[in-house]
């Protein structure tokens, strides 16, 4: 089954910004920086600490990171928050949605706070302390 995964660009923060979902999640977290890797010949050595890869794996969920990197023959790519991305969790659980809404949210803003939805959900949207959207459903039909 294919699957879509979010991967997260980050300017600098992505090792920050990678443990606080791990501490929201759980699961296994991988990272991988720039000095453990063979762009390391090809980038400035500011750039050795910056985040090559990360992985957050908990069962299906996966979200996957990285800092902007600046390496010889790239363009000035800049990371640039905006309102285009937003993150959708189905959670398998009241309890997980609550949860994930209340670790997500903190030091963060709730656009829409946890409701239930005519489509037979409980529904919240989020933007977390790093500037990201998150929308978060329960569908409770089918899991009374």
């Amino acid at each position: 089954m294919t699957k879509i995964n979010a991967y997260l660009t980050f300017d600098g923060n992505c090792r920050e910004a990678m443990t606080f979902y791990q501490e929201c999640f759980g699961g296994e977290l991988t990272i991988q920086t720039v000095a453990e890797s063979p762009m390391a010949e090809q980038t400035p050595e500011a750039e050795n600490d910056k985040v090559m890869h990360a992985n957050l794996t908990k069962g299906d969920l996966v979200l996957m990171a990285a800092d902007m990197i600046e390496h010889e023959g790239a363009g000035n790519e800049r990371v640039v928050r905006g309102n285009a991305i937003t993150l959708s969790l189905d959670c398998s659980s009241e309890d997980e949605i609550n949860m994930f809404f209340s670790n997500l949210s903190a030091g963060g803003q709730v656009t829409m706070p946890l409701a239930e939805q005519f489509w037979g959900a409980t529904f919240g949207m989020l933007t977390d302390k790093f500037g990201l959207n998150w929308m978060l459903n329960y569908d409770r039909t089918g899991n009374e």
